[in-house]
């Protein structure tokens, strides 16, 4: 009985928790409030390089101003931008498998299961994938976390 009685306590408390979370956001923004560091997310999956985006071609999503290099990926972008928004909120994920938020390098990307995941060097990604799916899994444990510390 004690043990159905702590899994019900454990499982309301992670409800709870997930719930204030959702709630919150946290985006790697720069001071303008724009993600990315004002690069076109949607470029990383058709071109597969950084394009810079143009301040004409912006769009806002969950609070944070994502550019785009041309109004075709703005338009794609606006159709489905959990698509290509970045995962862990454009930090370095990597760094967020090890439970902290840190800055990114822009060249330092790559799409994993559709998902762009942006990492601090590419060093930091080549150490990143010796283990994908393992720092991915400790990535998605950590992140909720994260978000509800720092997120706002």
């Amino acid at each position: 009985m004690k043990r159905i009685l702590f899994t019900a306590s454990l499982l309301a408390g992670l409800i709870a928790t997930s719930a204030f979370a959702a709630d919150k956001t946290l985006v790697n923004l720069d001071k303008d409030g724009t993600a990315i560091q004002g690069y076109d997310p949607v470029a990383f999956f058709t071109v597969k390089a950084p394009l810079k985006g143009k301040p004409e071609f912006t769009s806002t999503y969950h609070g944070a101003k994502y550019q785009f290099h041309s109004a075709k990926d703005k338009q794609a972008f606006d159709a489905d931008p959990a698509k290509y928004e970045p995962q862990f909120g454009g930090y370095c994920a990597y760094g967020v498998s090890k439970n902290k938020l840190v800055e990114i390098d822009i060249e330092a990307f790559q799409v994993v299961d559709g998902k762009l995941l942006l990492q601090y060097s590419k060093g930091v990604r080549d150490e990143f994938n010796k283990d994908v799916a393992g720092n991915l899994k400790k990535a998605d444990g950590n992140w909720p976390k994260l978000l509800e510390k720092k997120g706002k």
